[in-house]
């Protein structure tokens, strides 16, 4: 199964397991947000902790489908919105356990978390300029400062955990061999508390932060629209899967 779930110890985990980079297709993103909202939602869960098997956390969305199928950005963008804008609603607290490549919609995912979690080989990136897309700066806003966004999203490039931790917008760093351990103590912690202090703080966090980032990201997705539109774009998804482009794996 791409996408399992499973409780242990008052924890919901939603499990990424699609091989080989878990990408998702517009059909696959749109699964998550009813998992996690479901998850959220359930009286024995105290919080949620989203990791993945395999190379990476998260490789973002499926570039051969939308470079096959370019009609379907609606529908793509609609499950990023709904996935991300569910994993911040979410009742209770989301963690987010990151390893190895946190790409485009992996950055929406950690960005939309509560806290993050990651081990010393993750990196974050968004290199949606280079394939033909635009979209998530809003989400890694929530994480680090505002010009070192601007820095990686307009090159493209790379922030490693080490950094991403530094500045602030990981939690803690730890070996890769140790992350579902350490997440999952992480987690147990925040499962000691009250369900219904939890829920409460979650909507008081969430209720004074500086800016809407549900709208911001809506904002941006009319320019991924607009960027898909150009022939530019077509260019840069069939360089992707060509294999011509930049690799991030």
């Amino acid at each position: 199964m791409p996408i399992r779930t499973g409780i242990r110890d008052r924890v919901g985990e939603v499990i990424f397991d699609h091989p080989p980079v878990n990408a998702f297709d517009s059909a696959l993103i749109n699964e998550i947000p009813d998992i996690v909202t479901g998850l959220g939602a359930n009286p024995e869960v105290r919080c949620v902790l989203i990791r993945a098997e395999g190379r990476g956390f998260c490789g973002g969305a499926d570039i051969k489908e939308m470079q096959k199928h370019p009609e379907r950005i609606v529908e793509l963008n609609r499950g990023n919105y709904r996935t991300f804008r569910a994993i911040r609603a979410c009742e209770v607290p989301v963690v987010s356990a990151v390893h190895g490549f946190v790409i485009g919609s992996g950055i929406g995912i950690a960005g939309a978390s509560d806290v993050v979690i990651a081990s010393e080989d993750a990196f974050f990136s968004l290199p949606e300029i280079d394939r033909g897309a635009m979209g998530g700066a809003a989400h890694l806003s929530r994480m680090l400062p505002l010009h070192k966004v601007r820095s990686l999203f307009f090159t493209g490039g790379n922030c490693p955990a080490a950094e991403a931790h530094r500045l602030g917008g990981v939690e803690k760093v730890v070996p890769r061999a140790a992350l579902l351990e350490e997440a999952r103590a992480f987690c147990g912690i925040i499962a000691g508390k009250s369900r219904r202090a939890l829920v409460l703080a979650k909507q008081a966090l969430n209720g004074i932060e500086a800016s809407d980032v549900d709208r911001s990201y809506r904002f941006e997705q009319g320019f991924t629209l607009e960027m898909y539109m150009s022939e530019d774009s077509q260019k840069s998804r069939d360089a992707f899967v060509a294999g011509k482009s930049r690799a991030e794996f």
